[in-house]
């Protein structure tokens, strides 16, 4: 294998690796927070699912278009 290839695989995992150890420092915190389970009581929570579901329905829309741009943009070039 390339060595450049392996060099930039090994400082993945030793990025991923500090990453996990970052998430197990926070295990022994209590589980419960305020503010979620204060918006699960307003009903706000919903207002918060809404939002990130927009943004991700309007990301995978911009996605699609594109998608179907590059298409297009790919048979001009190929019958040309």
């Amino acid at each position: 294998m390339n060595i450049k290839f392996m060099k930039r695989l090994s400082f993945f995992i030793l990025a991923f690796a500090l990453i996990s150890i970052n998430l197990f420092a926070q295990s022994g915190v209590n589980s419960e927070v305020a503010m979620a389970d204060q918006m699960r009581n307003d009903g706000k929570i919903w207002v918060v699912v809404g939002v990130i579901a927009l943004i991700f329905a309007g990301i995978i829309v911009y996605l699609i278009r594109l998608d179907n741009k590059l298409t297009k943009v790919e048979k001009e070039l190929n019958i040309k």
